[in-house]
C-alpha cells in the first residue's frame, strides 16, 4: 500500500526560516488550486489502496471553511485503508472548534502543530504569530477532538541560549502530546535569514542542545526514533516511517515528490504552470544503485536502522558487499544486533559524516 502526501501552498504570513513552496493567502488563489489539485489527482492516482494521508504545507489549516470543506472532500477520492493514518498540519492561531469538527468528522485521526518555541522573541526571530498562551490554550482544545497529536519544536535558533531551550522543552512538555519533532534550525539560501546572511549557532552549542533533548523526552518516556522525533510508544508516525523505509507514496500539489513503481518525479513549483495542468516538472526512473543509495540515507535516519534481511530480499545483494560498511563496523560508527544495522544513538548526531563514509 502506498502513502499520500498533498502540499498546500498558502500561509498568512512567511516564517524567516521557510523554503517550502509557499504563497501569501488568498481565497481567489485557493479556491482554483484545489480545483486543480482535484484534477491531478484524478489524473495520476492508480485507484489503489492508501496506508497513510498527510496533507503538509505551507499552511493548510489557514484555507477558509469552504474550501477546508473542499480538500476534505478531495481526499474522498482515495481508497483509504480501514487503519489508515490521517494527518493534516495546523498552526497554533489556525485552531477553532470549527475546523477541527471538519477535520474530525472528514477522518483525519492525527494533526501536527507547529509550536517552534514558546519564546517571544524566538517567535518573532522565526516570524511566527502565536503566543505562549495561544499554545497551551489551542492545543488544550484540540485534545478534545483528537488524541495523536504531534509538535514541532525549532531550537538552535541565532539568539538561542541553553537557559531558552531549557524552558522551551520543560513547556513542550508539559502539553503532554505524544509525538514530538524537533529540528536544528537550518538556514536555507533562499530564505528571508539566508538573504540576511545569518550565521549558524556554534555547533558545539548545537550538539549540546540535541544531547539534552533526547535526555529530557526520554526521561518522560518518549521513545528517540528516528533523528529528529520522539514519540510514545505506539504513536510513531506511520506516514514518515513510510518515506525512511524508502516506501512507495504519491505527491499531489505545487512542489511535491512522489516515488511510485521505478518512478521518480517532482511537481512543478510555478502557479501559472500548475493552474494550466501542467503538473510534472521531472520524472525519473531510479537506477538499482541510487534506490539502494536512497534506501541506506533514509534507513539509518532511524534509531533501527535498515533491515539486512529485507534489504537482501529487496534488492538481491548483501548490504556490506555493496557499501563500506565493514570499517565503520569495527570503528563502532556502526553497529549490527538481531538482523539489524544501525548508527549507535552516541553517534546519530554526526549520521551525515557516517552516510559519506557508507557511500564513498
Amino acid at each position: 500500500m502506498r502513502s499520500v502526501y498533498i502540499h498546500i501552498p498558502f500561509c498568512k504570513s512567511i516564517c524567516s526560516y521557510c523554503d517550502f513552496c509557499k504563497f501569501l493567502h488568498s481565497e481567489t488563489w485557493a479556491n482554483s488550486y484545489l480545483a486543480h489539485l482535484e484534477k491531478e489527482i484524478k489524473q495520476y492516482y492508480d485507484n489503489d489502496i492508501i496506508k497513510t494521508i498527510y496533507i503538509g504545507g505551507g499552511t493548510p489549516s489557514v484555507l477558509s471553511i469552504p474550501n477546508l470543506n473542499h480538500l476534505m472532500e478531495i481526499t474522498k477520492i482515495f481508497k483509504k485503508n480501514a487503519n489508515i493514518e490521517f494527518t493534516i498540519e495546523m498552526n497554533v492561531n489556525d485552531i477553532t472548534e470549527q475546523k477541527l469538527e471538519i477535520l474530525k468528522k472528514n477522518g483525519v485521526n492525527r494533526i501536527s502543530i507547529g509550536v517552534e518555541s514558546f519564546d517571544k522573541y524566538t517567535l518573532k526571530y522565526l516570524n511566527r504569530k502565536h503566543t505562549k498562551k495561544e499554545i497551551i490554550n489551542n492545543i488544550e482544545l484540540a485534545k478534545k477532538y483528537f488524541n495523536n497529536i504531534n509538535v514541532d519544536l525549532i531550537y538552535a535558533v541565532p539568539i538561542e541560549n541553553m537557559q531558552m531551550l531549557k524552558k522551551d522543552i520543560k513547556e513542550i512538555l508539559k502539553l503532554n502530546v505524544p509525538h514530538i519533532s524537533t529540528y536544528s534550525l537550518i538556514i536555507e539560501e533562499n530564505t528571508i535569514l539566508g538573504i540576511k546572511k545569518v550565521k549558524p549557532i556554534e555547533e558545539d552549542l548545537d550538539y549540546k542542545m540535541f544531547n539534552y533533548i533526547i535526555k529530557e523526552l526520554k526521561r518522560k518516556n518518549y521513545i528517540h526514533y528516528e533523528l529528529s522525533n520522539f514519540a510514545k510508544k505506539g504513536y510513531e508516525s506511520i506516514h514518515n516511517l513510510n518515506y525512511w523505509n524508502n516506501q512507495e507514496y504519491y505527491g499531489f500539489g505545487l512542489g511535491a515528490h512522489g516515488f511510485v513503481g521505478e518512478l521518480r518525479y517532482e511537481n512543478t513549483r510555478s502557479f501559472t504552470t500548475y493552474l494550466k495542468d501542467e503538473f510534472r516538472f521531472n520524472e525519473f526512473v531510479v537506477p538499482k544503485k541510487e534506490d539502494m543509495e536512497n534506501e541506506v540515507i533514509l534507513g539509518f535516519r532511524k534509531l533501527e536502522g535498515i533491515d539486512l534481511i529485507k534489504f537482501y530480499n529487496k534488492y538481491g545483494v548483501n548490504i556490506q558487499e555493496v557499501f563500506n560498511i565493514k570499517e565503520l563496523l569495527k570503528e563502532e560508527f556502526l553497529k549490527i544486533e538481531e538482523n539489524r544495522i544501525f548508527i549507535p544513538e552516541d553517534k546519530i548526531y554526526i549520521m551525515n559524516e557516517i552516510l559519506n563514509k557508507v557511500l564513498n
